[in-house]
């Protein structure tokens, strides 16, 4: 409800013109240092929300009361600073302009996380806009928890202004919809869900507990990660949620879940300040035997990795963002003392973690901590892990948040990518708006310094790279060892390496096992238990008698049960497939490609020699002959069944139609040149077309009749092999497929014999060699093709006749058509009247 009230006052204030400054009036301290251009940070450097309640009485809000300060968010604000100054000092990032910042606390809570954000929102000492409110940051870096993102990205959303994430993970966040300026450098839970749930598949584990926080986090990686499991038959036991507010009542509540379940494998996906009221009462009641697997939010956390802890949740694995080397933090962080600004907020709690002493004597209660006497250093304190800027994570995401946000400046600036000296500003710096921050961010794509490529997809998520982290314990300390790493593909695959023999399991050296209920021993059968997932099953003797499986399956090596058979046909997507594809559409080419030859030089004395419209109407079988085994790949269908041997049947008829006309005009031609032979004379375009239409005709009523009494059909057959089920198209009508091959072969036969005997006529074009030529390789090809047909198993069939119809198509093409066209368009000296008659 405050979140609503807080979106309708900014509302009201951009429809009536007031100052947003109205909206930001919260009593909020804050890191601070002017630039030319802001950028806005929100980090929970105190992770606990000391409520105050509200009053509608017209006085401004109370000041907002945090506790448990955190050092490790306090790393996180002191990265955004080092950032932004190592850019400020970068002669080819925004040279000549200056970066400020405005870092705020949200206390880990959605509420206070609305008061920083409204603050960063509103108006102080800028230019208002005609709108009535200009945000007085152009980016924000924002925010750890997932639900604190959400009313960020939420109130903020409205102004059009950018905010980066750096911590929160919630796949809700992904919709660009509800949140188009939301961007993050921390992969998405939907990555996260997956890397666990490869993890858990890894190791075979089908029984398995999780834990959730009640919240957006929580919920939603919890509610992706059983979707996730879903798909490998994985069953969940049990979701326990926790919060940090629960009562103890609530708490015990899911302790008493994880005793009485017989799961020993447990996820956790909450944040650490969730979960650990959670850990401290496993302990107390020594809950050991478990292993537990982490979300990203906890499994590196410097709280919960206590040796403590580690009695029942030592050898936990989980996942977390790559780690990264920033050896230039180190003095900065070291550089840190509450007395050169005693202003500035967080230094003092800061001191007082790290030291132990309050740099300041103006305390109300001065029993609560020793009071400092101003010589303190960190150098008493280099070894605690907030010094040790070798394995950051997070911190390392806040980093590249800042650079992400620059890059995108850079280029709305200067109008080019960062990279170059003495450019020169192509915009105003008071004309920047932060929709065309947004807009430039969503194409960011540089490498930076570490050789990270930063950028994000259209969802605003950077790739998905994770470590996988195993809890050991070495010399009395909890260490975070990464043994492995996930890595995820742009089309949905994944890659998931891990060193097994490395791991330190909770339950010793053998990987645990979780299963509800074990695999049945041979003899007996699983029966699902009522009421139970499926994973829980009783074991129950097998009858005596054996049953035969179903023609489609066929019996395991237990004869124990029946296992689909795979089915089997030449698909377009296989090897052979494919390269059958590629040469059918290539003689197709081929063929389209020399009848435009033709048709271009259709005047010359090459083509009219032989014939033109013949040719033409041979080049067109032709093609159609290389389009036909397109219809023999793929699954069989009744259509296609009937399409290949009919279209095989009645092109081929065409093709070898045109070759016996073309044969006859030669011989007669010659016969022609004796003025005693009158029948040859008369033998011209007509009765060409009589001949091939005729010869054509015959093949198309085989074909009629073939269909209409016993067309070919779908088929499968089992006789190959036991274990696969093969589809063919059954003929149908033997005689008829017969019948189709033998009249193409009487055809075949008369062209081969005709042309045989016009072989040396006197013309130095004499078609008749190239026919001769070209009908004996057709006639070599399917003689081969019936032994070959008749003897091949399976899909092996097809492809027989595929490579029989390609190669006599490609053997008529070239025998016939290459002589021709290597005169045409090599040796055109030779394309005269004279050179074709044979004339000197």
């Amino acid at each position: 409800m405050q979140k609503r009230a807080l979106v309708y006052l900014c509302v009201l204030c951009m429809n009536t013109g007031f100052g947003c400054e109205l909206l930001g009036n919260f009593d909020m301290p804050s890191l601070f240092k002017e630039g030319e251009i802001m950028i806005g940070g929100i980090f929970p450097v105190f992770n606990k929300d000391v409520s105050n309640i509200a009053t509608f009485d017209g006085e401004p809000p109370p000041p907002v009361m945090c506790a448990l300060f955190d050092l490790r968010a306090f790393r996180w604000a002191q990265m955004m600073i080092f950032a932004i100054e190592e850019i400020n000092t970068d002669p080819a990032l925004l040279p000549n302009i200056s970066l400020g910042y405005r870092i705020l606390n949200s206390c880990s809570s959605p509420t206070n996380t609305l008061r920083a954000a409204l603050t960063l929102a509103s108006s102080q000492n800028e230019k208002e806009t005609a709108s009535g409110c200009s945000p007085a940051v152009s980016a924000v870096i924002a925010e750890a928890g997932s639900s604190q993102s959400l009313a960020v990205a939420g109130i903020i959303g409205p102004f059009q202004v950018p905010v980066v994430s750096y911590f929160s993970t919630c796949a809700c966040l992904s919709n660009r919809a509800k949140y188009p300026t939301f961007f993050r450098t921390i992969p998405s839970d939907y990555f996260q869900a997956k890397a666990l749930a490869a993890l858990v598949k890894h190791f075979g584990w089908e029984w398995i507990g999780a834990i959730q926080s009640d919240n957006d986090y929580g919920r939603n990686g919890v509610l992706a990660f059983k979707e996730e499991v879903k798909k490998f038959g994985i069953c969940i036991a049990f979701v326990g949620t926790v919060l940090r507010t629960y009562p103890q009542e609530k708490i015990l509540k899911v302790v008493e879940m994880i005793k009485q379940s017989t799961v020993k494998v447990i996820l956790a996906f909450t944040p650490e300040g969730d979960f650990s009221p959670l850990m401290r009462e496993v302990v107390k009641h020594n809950i050991t035997g478990i292993q537990w697997l982490a979300s990203e939010a906890w499994i590196t956390a410097p709280q919960p990795s206590t040796p403590e802890m580690y009695q029942a949740f030592g050898g936990a694995l989980g996942f977390v963002v790559q780690k990264m080397n920033i050896p230039n933090l180190y003095p900065f962080l070291m550089n840190i003392n509450p007395y050169r600004d005693p202003s500035e907020p967080f230094v003092k709690d800061f001191w007082e973690t790290m030291v132990g002493c309050k740099p300041s004597s103006n305390v109300s209660d001065t029993g609560a901590a020793k009071i400092c006497a101003g010589n303190e250093t960190l150098m008493d304190h280099t070894q605690d892990m907030f010094f040790n800027v070798s394995q950051l994570r997070v911190t390392y995401n806040v980093y590249k948040a800042v650079y992400a946000i620059a890059h995108a400046l850079h280029q709305l600036v200067f109008c080019r990518p960062a990279g170059e000296k003495n450019v020169k500003p192509c915009l105003n710096i008071s004309e920047i708006h932060p929709k065309e921050v947004t807009h430039h961010l969503q194409r960011v794509n540089f490498r930076n310094q570490f050789g990270d490529d930063v950028f994000f997809d259209e969802n605003g998520n950077p790739p998905a790279s994770y470590d996988v982290i195993n809890w050991q314990l070495r010399n009395g300390q909890v260490e975070h060892v990464t043994l492995g790493h996930f890595t995820s593909t742009k089309n949905g695959e994944y890659r998931l390496s891990i060193e097994e023999d490395k791991i330190v399991w909770r339950t010793g050296q053998m990987v645990p096992t979780s299963v509800c209920s074990n695999a049945c021993p041979a003899g007996t059968r699983k029966a699902q238990i009522k009421g139970q997932p499926v994973c829980c099953f009783d074991c129950i003797p097998c009858a005596t008698e054996c049953t035969t499986c179903p023609q489609e399956y066929w019996s395991n090596e237990r004869k124990d049960g029946c296992i689909p058979k795979t089915v089997e046909f030449l698909a377009y997507h296989e090897p052979m497939g494919v390269a059958l594809t590629v040469v059918a559409l290539l003689g197709a080419s081929l063929s389209l490609l020399t009848m435009i030859v033709f048709i271009h030089y259709r005047e010359t004395p090459v083509i009219k020699a032989s014939n033109s419209e013949l040719s033409f109407f041979l080049l067109l079988s032709l093609f159609l002959c290389f389009l036909c085994p397109l219809t023999f790949i793929g699954r069989p269908t009744v259509w296609t069944c009937m399409l290949r041997h009919t279209a095989f049947g009645v092109t081929f008829a065409l093709c070898i139609s045109c070759i016996l006309g073309k044969t006859i005009v030669v011989v007669t031609a010659f016969k022609a040149t004796h003025p005693s032979n009158k029948v040859a004379v008369k033998f011209g375009p007509t009765q060409q077309r009589i001949i091939v239409c005729s010869c054509t005709l015959i093949q198309v009523v085989i074909c009629i009749l073939w269909l209409k009494l016993n067309p070919p059909l779908p088929d499968r057959v089992f006789k190959y092999s036991n274990k696969k089920i093969v589809l063919e198209c059954n003929t149908g009508s033997e005689v008829a497929f017969y019948a189709v091959l033998g009249y193409i072969g009487i055809l075949s036969v008369i062209c081969l014999i005709l042309a045989f005997l016009a072989r040396k006529l006197p013309d130095n074009f004499n078609e008749a060699k190239c026919i001769t030529f070209s009908m004996l390789i057709f006639c070599a090809v399917w003689i081969t093709f019936i032994p070959a047909y008749v003897s091949s198993p399976g899909k092996f069939t097809v492809a027989v006749e595929i490579f029989a119809i390609l190669s006599s198509a490609f053997g008529l093409l070239i025998s016939i058509f290459a002589p021709k066209c290597y005169i045409i368009l090599i040796k055109p000296e030779k394309n005269t009247r004279k050179h074709v008659m044979g004339k000197n």
